[in-house]
């Protein structure tokens, strides 16, 4: 009872200190194929098991991601666009040999969806909007990956309640200030910081 009162008291409080001008929402855009759901993004981190833990190091993909992530906080659609194609680089060179058959389904159907929402922010270079959308879906698939196979970093979720109406904008963070990379310069502080990750 008292987490689902703190929870509530800090979305209560992230809305109210983000600035309330509305944003034109860009969904409508979003093509059928991608549908970005609340339920869907949202997933619960827990403490990974330690020999699924030593079977893959996300490191190199999550840090990809996090160049991605710094990339659309600053406003720089052309850098994000060089981070996604390094992303899809960082996913190709780790080494999944010690992975159970089980296992590595769920770690390519993961990283295959990863890959494609990486390979969407390139060909929307010049787009940040649409960048940031696919961002979005990246984010659910870093946080799936990391949920999984847990990760030697340590990290943040954070949660901006401004993005798609609050279906979506979840992202990992490696620093505990919060840099929105949804809206960048605009709404630079907006949100605030879901779960610590170790």
């Amino acid at each position: 009872m008292k987490k689902i009162i703190l929870s509530s008291m800090l979305l209560a409080f992230v809305m109210l200190s983000c600035n309330q001008k509305n944003k034109e929402d860009k969904i409508s855009e979003t093509p059928v194929a991608v549908k970005i759901d609340a339920g869907d993004t949202k997933v619960e981190i827990a403490e990974v098991n330690a020999d699924v833990k030593a079977s893959v190091s996300t490191d190199a993909i999550i840090d990809a991601y996090l160049k991605i992530k710094n990339a659309l906080a600053n406003d720089k659609g052309k850098e994000a666009t060089a981070a996604a194609n390094d992303f899809a680089k960082a996913v190709a060179e780790t080494k999944t040999d010690k992975i159970s058959k089980e296992l590595l389904t769920k770690y390519s159907n993961i990283t295959d969806d990863a890959k494609a929402q990486a390979a969407l922010i390139v060909s929307n270079y010049g787009k940040i909007d649409q960048q940031r959308m696919y961002f979005a879906v990246l984010s659910k698939d870093i946080t799936n990956l990391i949920a999984t196979f847990g990760t030697n970093k340590k990290l943040f979720q954070d949660y901006c309640p401004m993005y798609n109406e609050g279906k979506s904008g979840y992202w990992i963070s490696e620093m505990k200030a919060i840099r929105n990379p949804y809206y960048g310069s605009e709404m630079l502080e907006c949100g605030g910081m879901i779960k610590e990750i170790k």
